[in-house]
């Protein structure tokens, strides 16, 4: 990654932004951060940073709810999830970064549009585990953004806002260490990439501390609209990028 003064500061301010999201809702980090940071810098270079700082933000917050964590819904989601990993990886290594930039702009519009839709709260069996954990470790391994999937299968299976939260929480600390193995293993971290994580980490930790403390204060329609809009517009520049 090439830095300039301006796309420092850039970075930092969506680093910001992305993590006091998920101060606030538990998830939604890399879903912001991902594709606004692909407008400067290359996707194979931004998800594994992203995939780190979202680590140590789901260990924070499922080591203090673990009461809540809904362990019958989270273990069957394993094995698929690790399929989708492999076949990311291979995607990952194999691509060109323009592909994957707009790849993920069309992924986060089709989310986005998902998002804003009036749809009605719907329920699912536990057969839905194998199509959101194969999705959501191979979405997450090329765009550090699989989280969608994992939230969409809690929905499905009724979780309530805590126990999602929780257990989502818990998901990434097995989903994302699966990854950040890979990514050790493919060469992702370098001597630039681990600058950048000792400079970025006291913004990540302040805006998940601001997250958490307006959690409760933010009505959940406004914010999610918020967000939506947010991504249809990041990814729209993505899908038109180059």
């Amino acid at each position: 990654m090439e830095f300039t003064y301006y796309s420092a500061v850039y970075g930092g301010l969506v680093l910001f932004l992305a993590y006091m999201v998920r101060g606030i809702a538990g998830f939604g980090s890399g879903l912001i951060s991902v594709p606004l940071l692909a407008l400067y810098f290359p996707v194979q270079a931004v998800v594994p940073l992203i995939v780190l700082f979202d680590y140590i933000g789901s260990a924070s917050q499922g080591l203090r709810n673990r009461e809540q964590i809904a362990w019958r819904e989270q273990l069957p989601l394993v094995p698929f999830t690790l399929l989708g990993v492999g076949i990311g990886l291979m995607l990952l290594k194999g691509l060109a970064s323009a592909t994957l930039s707009q790849s993920l702009g069309g992924f986060i519009i089709a989310y986005a549009i998902y998002q804003l839709l009036p749809l009605p709260e719907l329920r699912g069996g536990r057969l839905f585990v194998v199509p959101c954990g194969a999705l959501g470790g191979l979405i997450g391994t090329l765009f550090g953004t699989g989280g969608p999937f994992y939230i969409i299968y809690f929905g499905l299976r009724g979780l309530q806002k805590e126990a999602q939260r929780a257990t989502f929480a818990v998901n990434f600390l097995i989903d994302g260490a699966i990854r950040l193995a890979a990514y050790v293993s493919f060469g992702l971290f370098d001597r630039q990439a681990l600058l950048v994580i000792a400079a970025a980490l006291p913004i990540v930790a302040a805006a998940l501390w601001l997250g958490g403390r307006i959690h409760s204060t933010m009505p959940p329609r406004f914010y999610a609209r918020m967000i939506s809009v947010l991504l249809l517009g990041s990814g729209l520049v993505l899908l038109l990028k180059n």
